[in-house]
């Protein structure tokens, strides 16, 4: 089994956060999109050579249990996960975030492979599988 981690760190910023100080819901989306991107850039695969080969990777899928809040500064810890094995047509990443080994918010997302000019689905690219090593 191939599972790919990363961990990322993420400061909250004023912009992200309500009256209150606390992060808007929505905000936890594009934390998981940091900890994704980034996990991508760590095996080799920066999401702007994706694209310039001709691919996407539009979200078919979200979800996000809110554990806690995060305020404003918080010094949050993004983990993201990809089960290489369960790689098909789409593929599921999975997130915690954390604030001082307090689980804050926890989730996935779900993608397919499309290319960019067809904007049709395709089987996961050359490109994604030998970034991977998984064109064996």
């Amino acid at each position: 089994m191939s599972i790919l981690t990363l961990e990322t760190s993420i400061r909250v910023r004023y912009a992200d956060t309500d009256k209150m100080g606390v992060v808007y819901n929505s905000v936890y989306l594009v934390y998981f999109e940091v900890g994704r991107t980034e996990l991508m850039r760590a095996n080799n695969l920066p999401y702007t050579e994706f694209e310039k080969a001709g691919y996407h990777l539009p979200l078919i899928e979200a979800k996000v249990t809110y554990k806690k809040a995060a305020y404003y500064d918080d010094l949050l810890i993004i983990n993201a996960r990809l089960d290489t094995e369960k790689i098909t047509a789409r593929l599921q990443f999975d997130y915690k975030i954390e604030r001082d080994g307090e689980l804050i918010a926890e989730g996935y997302t779900i993608h397919s492979f499309m290319n960019s000019t067809t904007k049709r689905a395709v089987k996961p690219p050359e490109i994604f599988l030998r970034a991977l090593g998984l064109n064996n």
